[in-house]
């Protein structure tokens, strides 16, 4: 039986068990802690320089573990379902650095009987004292969230987005050292629902959440602590307690050309598509665009299918950008004015 890129990739995905597209984060921020001091102009250098040397870390070829595990449950009547350990391999490559904004676009390597094939995965843009970022707001909807001036000194913002480039979450925090170990750690952001989660149709349909990350000897780890939300009696409660840890391990012992080799095929179109999210997002001070619990967004199955396609030479790079185009514009709107994520 013939199978297409996507269908390998959403049997892959599914054997999985989904940990393939398990991150996120999103935020009506809280700022926990107050301006960082500004330090002589040498100590300044150097500690941006080691920030960038951390996040700059975060790219090359990895074998992956995605750990999942519910450990605490805040109502009496929810059980926590058993831990998911999956994993994979993933090749992380620089794909802008104008030094106070890199750009990391992970693409996930899967095999399925017997033929390799690449998923675009998820992507982080990591910007330098940040006059903004886009935060998660609600189901279906980001906004552009401001950041004082006295809070951007020192501070880094992290925004996460979505295999179509969709946004998913954004937070912003600081790289400290502790214990001699470098550390990213955000404030409390509001993340949707990952897709190993929004599958399931559980009585949550959000995250409150902590992100962090960590340089390793071997590679680095992403922490998540993940507190599930939902409604109930017309307010937001917390359901359970979820320790997220996934492992990035250095690793050449796969086929990491057939990452690369997508990404020379389809980058030029997935630059334009980001420009495209990115005028819209710019133009509303934000987004609505309809989630969707197999793919993320109700764009997924479209923009990531115009990539397939542009590889597997079925398509033109232009005439694929102009139906993405129509996609977006189709699929989005401006944000609505009053937020949905409050905690009473």
């Amino acid at each position: 039986m013939q199978h297409t890129t996507r269908d390998l990739r959403l049997k892959w995905m599914a054997l999985a068990t989904g940990a393939a597209l398990a991150f996120g984060t999103a935020a009506i921020p809280a700022f926990a802690h107050g301006p960082i001091p500004v330090k002589l102009s040498a100590e300044e250098q150097a500690k941006f320089d080691a920030d960038r040397a951390s996040i700059l870390a975060m790219a090359g070829t990895f074998k992956v573990k995605f750990d999942f595990q519910e450990q605490t449950a805040w109502q009496p009547d929810y059980t926590p379902i058993a831990p998911k350990v999956s994993g994979g391999h993933e090749v992380v490559r620089v794909i802008e650095d104008s030094g106070k904004r890199i750009v990391l676009q992970h693409i996930l390597v899967g095999e399925h009987e017997g033929k390799i094939f690449p998923i675009k995965h998820w992507r982080q843009d990591w910007v330098y004292a940040p006059e903004t970022y886009l935060a998660y707001a609600g189901p279906n909807q980001w906004k552009t969230q401001a950041v004082p001036e006295k809070m951007r000194h020192g501070r880094w913002s992290q925004t996460v987005w979505q295999t179509d480039d969709s946004p998913r979450y954004g937070g912003l925090g600081e790289w400290e050292v502790q214990g001699g170990i470098p550390r990213w750690r955000s404030g409390w952001t509001w993340r949707p629902l990952a897709r190993r989660d929004a599958v399931r149709k559980p009585v949550y349909d959000r995250y409150h959440a902590i992100n962090r990350h960590q340089p390793t000897p071997s590679g680095w780890v992403h922490w998540q602590d993940n507190m599930k939300m939902g409604m109930k009696d017309g307010k937001l409660i917390p359901y359970v307690q979820e320790m997220t840890l996934n492992t990035y391990t250095k690793f050449d012992g796969f086929n990491a050309k057939r990452a690369d080799d997508y990404w020379a095929a389809t980058k030029d179109y997935w630059a334009a598509v980001r420009a495209e999210w990115d005028a819209v997002i710019a133009k509303n001070g934000g987004i609505m665009v309809g989630e969707e619990a197999q793919n993320g967004s109700v764009t997924g199955p479209k923009l990531m299918g115009l990539a397939d396609d542009i590889e597997a030479g079925k398509i033109k790079t232009p005439d694929a950008i102009a139906k993405a185009k129509e996609a977006i514009a189709s699929a989005t709107s401006a944000p609505k004015m009053a937020s949905a994520l409050t905690i009473k």
